[in-house]
C-alpha cells in the first residue's frame, strides 16, 4: 500500500476502528514503509486500458455520496500521463448528478474491477471538467472512434492516490466478450 493512499483513507475514525479490531499495527506498517509513489506505472496503465467500465463516487452538496457506473468500450478510460486519467463523458440519462457533484466538490473515488481475474484498483483523485471551447480538442484526443455515442465533455482525473485491493470476496464473473476470447 502506498503511503499517500493510507494518509488520505486512514482517518482518525478509521484508525480507531482498525485498533478496535486488531488491524492497526498491520496497516500502520504498510503506510509507514510502503512506497511513496502516486504515479501510474505500466501495470496500472495496462489494467486501466483493459476496463470497459468502472464505479465512480462523488459527494453532493447535501453531503450524500453518489456512486455511478461509467461504461463504454474497453479502454475508454485512458491514462493521459502518469498522474492523469481521462475519459469522454457520453450522454446518458441526463440527470447530471456526478457532474453537478464534481463541480461542487472535485474529489472522486474510482473502483476499477476485473471480475474475471478477481482484481480491483482503487483510485482517489480530483476532477477537472473540460467543456466549452477547450472541449473539442480534448474530446478528439480521448474519444473512441468505434463507439457511437454523443460526446458531451471530458473528465480528467488528477491522481491523488491509488491502491490495489486484495482479491478476497471478489466474485469471478465474465463478460460475453471474455467468454468468447476464452473459448477461441
Amino acid at each position: 500500500m502506498a503511503k499517500n493512499f493510507g494518509s488520505l483513507a486512514f482517518t482518525p475514525g478509521v484508525t480507531a476502528e482498525q485498533g478496535k479490531h486488531g488491524s492497526l499495527a498491520q496497516y500502520s506498517r504498510m503506510v509507514a514503509y510502503g512506497p511513496e509513489t502516486n504515479v501510474l506505472g505500466p501495470s496500472e496503465a495496462e489494467f486501466i486500458a483493459a476496463r470497459d467500465g468502472f464505479y465512480m463516487a462523488s459527494v453532493g452538496e447535501t453531503g450524500w455520496p453518489y456512486i455511478q457506473f461509467r461504461g463504454g468500450p474497453e479502454g475508454f478510460l485512458r491514462v493521459v500521463d502518469e498522474k492523469i486519467m481521462g475519459f469522454v463523458d457520453f450522454t446518458g440519462n441526463r440527470q447530471y448528478i456526478s457532474v453537478g457533484n464534481l463541480k461542487h466538490d472535485d474529489r472522486v473515488s474510482l473502483f476499477l474491477m476485473d471480475y474475471a481475474n478477481q482484481a480491483r484498483l482503487k483510485v482517489l483523485g480530483r476532477v477537472e471538467i473540460v467543456e466549452g471551447p477547450e472541449a473539442p480538442a480534448m474530446i478528439e484526443r480521448l474519444k473512441m472512434p468505434v463507439y457511437a455515442a454523443r460526446l458531451e465533455r471530458v473528465i480528467l482525473i488528477h491522481l491523488e492516490a491509488f491502491d490495489w485491493n486484495c482479491q478476497q470476496h471478489i466474485p469471478r464473473r465474465f463478460t460475453v466478450e471474455e467468454l468468447k476470447r476464452r473459448s477461441s
